[in-house]
């Protein structure tokens, strides 16, 4: 029996490093030394049986398998690309949304208002919490004003002093920073462009193109979520990507089990376009890799 599990281990440890050996190839992907492509072996064999326990226990379309991010860790994953991230200090100063009362549409999508900027990429730098938030004041301002602007990400990344940069923040965190240091609103993308790193702050308040008065939270109720999305616009929000790592295509719905946690385990700040029924199209976009969030 042991011969037998020693055999079956074997097999298993020939075909991950065949695997790994095209997933270094497809991706055109090197290391400096044997033992950085062991150490990365062996937490590609372990994505593996991630990705394996993933598909088996899918709820949706959601298809996993290997991509660019298969070598990676969860802990380098959530530092390179996420970025949403709680500070033991932080404190949540929205004031609660007002629900309105209408009847929803059986699916709702904002792009097709023109109110949702093209897919951006974060690059590797931990900003989705920047991104997710001038996604949801260009939406918000697209669909009171018909006027799409694209607002600069790198201005919070430079200078929001109560969040990390690229290494994560919040998006409560960068509402207040814009309200009470950035003179209530941000430049355009133009102006101040992406860089995907921590500059200096370059600060030009008579540069500001959109500005706010204020921000609200949402319930987690998704009839209130849907309700307040189809009234105002776009909603910035957070979420738990531990199945994203792997994702390839399809509407992702993992088990309870990956989303459990709370606030503590909420890793990835997306922008919500849109909702649908179809458990099979793509009723939302998502920021630079994964696609049903913007």
């Amino acid at each position: 029996m042991v011969v037998g599990d020693e055999k079956l281990h074997h097999l298993h440890h020939v075909k991950h490093t065949a695997l790994f050996n095209y997933f270094l190839e497809q991706h055109n992907k090197t290391y400096a030394t044997l033992v950085e492509y062991y150490s990365r072996l062996h937490i590609f064999s372990g994505n593996l049986r991630k990705i394996q326990l993933l598909q088996d226990t899918e709820h949706g379309s959601g298809v996993y398998g290997l991509n660019e991010f298969s070598d990676l860790s969860t802990a380098e994953f959530q530092a390179k690309y996420l970025g949403f991230k709680l500070k033991p200090s932080y404190a949540d100063r929205s004031v609660p949304a007002m629900i309105p009362n209408i009847t929803l549409p059986r699916a709702f999508d904002w792009r097709e208002y023109d109110a949702v900027t093209g897919v951006k990429d974060q690059t590797m730098c931990g900003s989705s919490w920047a991104f997710s938030t001038t996604g949801n004041i260009e939406g918000v301002y697209a669909a009171k004003t018909k006027k799409l602007v694209s607002l600069s990400e790198q201005e919070l990344i430079d200078c929001d002093q109560e969040d990390d940069g690229c290494d994560g923040g919040s998006i409560s965190n960068a509402f207040d920073t814009i309200m009470s240091k950035l003179g209530g609103g941000l430049e355009e993308e133009k102006t101040y462009p992406y860089r995907g790193d921590d500059k200096a702050c370059r600060l030009n308040k008579k540069a500001t193109q959109v500005k706010i008065n204020g921000y609200v939270s949402v319930s987690r109720d998704e009839t209130d979520m849907a309700k307040y999305l189809v009234e105002n616009g776009p909603m910035a929000v957070a979420i738990n990507a531990y199945a994203l790592q792997f994702y390839v295509t399809g509407v992702s719905h993992p088990i309870q089990f990956f989303c459990d946690g709370g606030n503590e385990n909420l890793s990835h700040s997306v922008l919500i376009v849109g909702y649908g029924v179809d458990r099979t199209k793509f009723t939302h976009k998502a920021r630079r890799w994964f696609l049903w969030y913007q």
